[in-house]
C-alpha cells in the first residue's frame, strides 16, 4: 500500500492562489461593469448622486458624476481582460477608499442618501432609512479583492500573463 503525502499548506496555497486571483479579478471586473453600466445611461443622475454627498461644489460633482461611469467601465474591461491588472487594482482600491470615506462621511453628518453605487442614488424619500453599514462592508469586501490583485496581479487567462509569456498557473508572482 502506497501512501501519498498530502500537499503542504504552502503547496496548497501555490495551487489555489492563481485561481483565487482569477476569481478576484473577474469579481471586481463584474462590480465595475455593473456599477458603470447602470449609471452610463443617465449621467445627470450620476452627477446628482455625487452631489448628494455635499462635499464639493455642484458643478464639480456633476462633472465627476458624469465621468465616473466611464472610469468604472474602463476598470471593468481592463480587469476582465487581465490587462494592467496591478494598476487597475490600485485605481480600484483608491476609488473604493474614496467611496467608503464618502459613505462614512454622509452617515456621520446624518445625510439620508442612497450611495448611488449601482444606480442613480441621491436623496432618499422622507421616512426611508439609509443602509450605510452594509454599503461600507460591501465596499470593504471589494477593497479586499483589489488588495489581493495588488499583491498577486498575474492570473491565468489574462493579457498580462500572455504578454509576459506566462500563461501557466505556476510562478504567477510578480
Amino acid at each position: 500500500m502506497t501512501v501519498t503525502p498530502s500537499p503542504s499548506p504552502a503547496g496548497r496555497w501555490q495551487t489555489l492562489r492563481p485561481w483565487l486571483g482569477v476569481a478576484a479579478r473577474l469579481g471586481l471586473a463584474a462590480v465595475w461593469l455593473i456599477a458603470g453600466g447602470t449609471k452610463v445611461g443617465d449621467l445627470a443622475a450620476s452627477g446628482r448622486a455625487v452631489n448628494a454627498y455635499q462635499v464639493m461644489p455642484y458643478e464639480l460633482a456633476t462633472v465627476i458624476g458624469a465621468a465616473l461611469p466611464f472610469v468604472e467601465l474602463a476598470l471593468g474591461l481592463l480587469l476582465l481582460a487581465g490587462l494592467a491588472t496591478r494598476v487597475s487594482a490600485g485605481i480600484s482600491a483608491v476609488l473604493l477608499v474614496v467611496f467608503i470615506a464618502g459613505i462614512a462621511s454622509a452617515w456621520a453628518r446624518g445625510l439620508a442618501i442612497d450611495c448611488g453605487c449601482f444606480g442613480s442614488g441621491g436623496q432618499l424619500a422622507a421616512g426611508e432609512t439609509p443602509s450605510y453599514l452594509p454599503e461600507i462592508l460591501r465596499d470593504l469586501g471589494f477593497l479586499a479583492l483589489a488588495g489581493f490583485l495588488l499583491i498577486w496581479p498575474r492570473t491565468p487567462f489574462s493579457v498580462d500573463g500572455w504578454l509576459a509569456g506566462d500563461d501557466t498557473v505556476e510562478d504567477t508572482d510578480e
